[in-house]
């Protein structure tokens, strides 16, 4: 018999008319702009499913604009997120999809853009009571859940690179949690995501950048 807790079914403290809707959106923008550098200068988030028809009257809308400012799922500058954005000089739009239906039905794409000129494109899913999954970054296939501190390595697939990864955590006195590869083509771009209970230390993505096939290492946690 599976266990449901109070937390899975109310769901975190939210800002907001409705606390499940707009809780996943936020975690969801919130791991999003994790993986770009900023100051952030324009984004678009796509959204399909219930999220394409009721994102204006849960407060999706603020919601993500508030993640992918930062703001957690209690933040009270959520309400102010659009005026926030204008603020700092924030290009945002939502887009509805209401054309692809083989998807979860609360499924975003968040589509950024940085002032250096980095794209970052980020697909998540909000499973309910402010739980997500990340499936997406880039047009790649992904999963993990943002729950705990993962390492995001950007890669080209060649032999060695994931031996070097490994190693430069042991190095680091990291615990792995879980660790897979994801990749579109052999030998194209694939993405080596490691999860760990530890709080991943500074200095760790300069050790893994020092292959010569590692593009990028990102680091998502509190």
């Amino acid at each position: 018999m599976s266990f449901i807790s109070v937390f899975d079914v109310l769901g975190p403290n939210m800002i907001g008319p409705s606390s499940s809707h707009p809780a996943g959106a936020v975690a969801i923008a919130l791991i999003a702009q994790k993986m770009i550098s900023p100051p952030l200068k324009e984004v678009e988030f796509i959204l399909y499913g219930s999220f394409a028809k009721t994102y204006k009257g849960h407060g999706t809308d603020r919601a993500l604009l508030g993640g992918v400012m930062g703001f957690a799922t209690d933040d009270t500058r959520i309400r102010d997120s659009f005026a926030i954005a204008e603020e700092r000089g924030i290009a945002y739009r939502f887009t509805p999809n209401e054309t692809e239906s083989d998807i979860h039905p609360n499924t975003v794409d968040v589509k950024m853009v940085n002032e250096a000129g980095q794209t970052m494109t980020v697909r998540g899913e909000s499973l309910g009571g402010g739980k997500v999954r990340i499936v997406g970054i880039n047009g790649v296939q992904v999963d993990f859940t943002g729950e705990y501190s993962a390492l995001i390595v950007v890669q080209q697939d060649r032999p060695g690179v994931v031996a070097h990864i490994t190693k430069a955590i042991s190095e680091a006195g990291v615990n792995i949690a879980f660790m897979r590869l994801f990749r579109d083509a052999k030998g194209g771009i694939a993405y080596t995501i490691v999860e760990s209970d530890d709080k991943l230390p500074a200095g760790i993505q300069d050790r893994i950048r020092e292959n010569p096939n590692v593009h990028d290492v990102m680091v998502v946690q509190d």
